[in-house]
């Protein structure tokens, strides 16, 4: 069989972003005092001694694990949810599914869900890239949608041209990466009952929701004050990675509407797709430690105060941040300038055109160091 009119898939994509970080972050590296990597969002603390004993206890897992999860497993993430994401007592076991972290989620899900070419993925316009690959992967068309534009105005923001009809997939990312913004629960009502009136599933990315620093609520798509009552055509997908650190088990999820959870489940058994059962053990044991999350928590605050006055002494302006990992900023010129300024000093930053044209002045500060190194970089911006 010929294969010379094959075009291999990754040289239909875009480079990954952060090989251009490359020449920034080698410089920040021969800073006489080390680099302060604030680049990316990786855990640095460790996992919960909680955590760690219960995959400790439970390595003799000789058979294969359940793609849908332990039963164990299944009632911690519906516990979970109605504690921490306003779920209704009534959501059962049926409308929860543990995935392999949640970057494997959003990249394959419009694949899972039968999304192909001649329809649309939409995303917010500035956005953490994978929502866009996901489209990319199965020749659906990436549509990036100032989304508060769209819970005030619908129709109308979408660019000119769209038929909102050909849409069969709208992601929320709230709080948002790399901005931090958090949308209201009029918004998100507002962008569901759209949603639902042109038949789109609606997945809501809220991987960041204990996090929150200036907002007394984080909403959730599956609260009922939001979906009125019914977790038809939504889903949340959500990760253990950063508010328990456990970004190294891959310990993640999606819940909501019971019978797009039966797809999903259908499509991940045939393809394998199962989280390891020790780190189903694990994750039970995660799940219902709200005391560490809250210490962590603590530790990101901690790091945020120490942080953001620094960054607005050395001149830069904080926008959004009202919630997660990252504070949004702009020092007022182009973000790979701003970027290697920084690294002049030793700290490492993400420009904001990784997210999306919309972010072309802005860099993306992360609070995942050490305090030492943190406390490093709030010295380093003291004397830009």
């Amino acid at each position: 069989m010929s294969t010379a009119a094959r075009t291999p898939l990754a040289s239909r994509l875009p480079a990954f972003p952060w090989d251009a970080l490359t020449a920034a972050k080698q410089r920040a590296a021969a800073h006489p005092e080390g680099i302060v990597d604030l680049s990316v969002g990786t855990p640095v603390d460790p996992t919960p001694d909680s955590v760690q004993q219960a995959l400790a206890a439970a390595a003799d897992r000789p058979g294969y694990p359940t793609t849908i999860g332990t039963p164990e497993l299944r009632e911690a993430l519906a516990g979970f949810v109605q504690r921490h994401r306003g779920a209704p007592v009534t959501l059962d076991v049926d409308s929860v599914l543990p995935t392999v972290g949640s970057k494997e989620l959003v990249a394959h899900l419009p694949f899972q869900l039968g999304i192909g070419p001649g329809e649309i993925v939409a995303f917010p316009h500035i956005a953490y890239p994978t929502y866009d690959m996901g489209a990319r992967f199965v020749g659906a068309e990436a549509l990036p949608v100032d989304i508060a534009a769209l819970a005030a105005q619908g129709d109308a923001a979408l660019p000119a041209g769209t038929d909102p009809h050909r849409i069969r997939l709208l992601w929320l990312n709230s709080p948002s990466n790399p901005t931090g913004e958090v949308l209201s629960l009029a918004q998100m009502a507002a962008v569901v009952t759209w949603a639902r009136e042109r038949g789109i599933i609606v997945a809501s990315d809220e991987c960041y929701a204990l996090l929150p620093w200036t907002v007394d609520e984080v909403p959730s798509v599956l609260d009922p004050r939001v979906n009125g009552g019914s977790l038809e055509g939504v889903l949340c997908v959500y990760s253990l990675s950063k508010q328990s650190n456990l970004a190294g088990y891959r310990a993640a999820f999606v819940a909501g509407d019971p019978a797009l959870i039966g797809e999903l489940v259908a499509i991940r058994k045939q393809a394998g797709m199962m989280l390891p059962a020790p780190i189903q053990t694990a994750m039970v044991t995660a799940l219902g430690d709200d005391e560490a999350v809250a210490a962590q928590r603590e530790i990101y605050r901690s790091h945020r105060d120490r942080l953001a006055p620094a960054i607005e002494a050395a001149g830069g302006t904080i926008h959004g941040s009202q919630a997660g990992l990252y504070l949004w900023t702009t020092f007022g010129r182009e973000a790979m300038i701003t970027v290697d300024h920084l690294a002049g000093s030793g700290v490492l930053v993400a420009p904001g055109m990784f997210y999306g044209e919309g972010g072309g002045a802005f860099v993306r500060i992360a609070l995942t160091a050490t305090d030492e190194r943190i406390a490093a970089a709030a010295h380093r911006l003291g004397q830009n």
